[in-house]
């Protein structure tokens, strides 16, 4: 991430929290400066952190339908873990680096600004995205390969899958702009840290939370649904692929207009 210039050390009287962190300001300058970075990423570079970001995203998936193996996939405490466990996806997106659909929403403060044309955020997107699914689908192979999905991991893949494909779209969509809405906050919130330690709390909560309550992230779909046809969930083409579409509708609703648009209004309508 682009960096500006570092706060002063905490005065104990002005700031009894200690907190050493980015202000909200500063970090709508930082989403705007990334955002202009990733507008201009070169093709091959922009497809390679895509397909890792989908790989990472399936990574959590995977670890989630281990986790949620033997116990109700729709409800109860075991779905905390199961978020817990799916946090490694977006910890490794912002730690390691890597381009990802959802949180790239977040550019579009940068496209209000002027600091990047709509062409260029569309190419990112467009891009990213398919490089997230071919990242998603290379660990579905990867997982059947395994054998991991030939026994009671791949019951709960099923399950899963099955779940999401009864999903109406109302529902799909409703979930998705919920469920972008907390990952971009997450990406918001870890901007906000210095130290990885910082960054990766910052994103635990966020997507804990949005995996208890059972919103719908299109990336990690595209890891979970496909797992689940694999494993034998009866799932059709057009119910997958519908699912993908509200949801990713969904998805750029809840972070483009949910949070971009709610902080740029925040902090950056009328800064020259």
């Amino acid at each position: 991430m682009p960096e500006i210039a570092p706060n002063p050390a905490p005065n104990p009287a002005l700031n009894p929290t200690g907190l050493d962190a980015y202000k909200p300001s500063q970090i709508a300058e930082l989403v705007e400066k990334a955002g202009v970075a990733k507008a201009n990423l070169a093709l091959g570079p922009l497809l390679t952190l895509a397909a890792l970001a989908g790989a990472f995203i399936a990574l959590g998936g995977a670890a989630f339908t281990m986790v949620m193996t033997g116990a109700d996939p729709g409800f109860g405490p075991v779905r905390l873990l199961g978020g817990v466990a799916f946090s490694l996806g977006l910890i490794l997106v912002v730690v390691g680096g890597a381009e990802l659909f959802t949180g790239n929403a977040l550019m579009v403060m940068a496209v209000v600004d002027r600091l990047v044309p709509p062409g260029a955020l569309l190419r990112n997107w467009g891009w990213v995205y398919l490089g997230n699914l071919a990242g998603a689908l290379g660990l579905v192979v990867l997982m059947a390969g395994t054998g991991l999905l030939d026994g009671a991991m791949g019951a709960t893949a099923r399950a899963i899958a099955e779940g999401k494909a009864a999903l109406s779209p109302m529902e799909a969509l409703s979930r998705g702009i919920l469920c972008n809405m907390l990952v971009c906050l997450a990406v918001w919130l870890s901007l906000s840290a210095r130290s990885v330690t910082g960054k990766v709390l910052a994103v635990l909560w966020p997507i804990t939370v949005f995996v208890l309550l059972g919103f719908e992230h299109s990336i990690a779909n595209m890891y979970l649904i496909p797992q689940g046809i694999l494993a034998g969930a009866e799932v059709t083409a057009t119910q997958a692929l519908g699912n993908l579409l509200w949801v990713t509708i969904g998805n750029v609703i809840g972070g483009a207009g949910g949070v971009a648009g709610a902080y740029w209004l925040a902090y950056r309508a009328g800064v020259s």
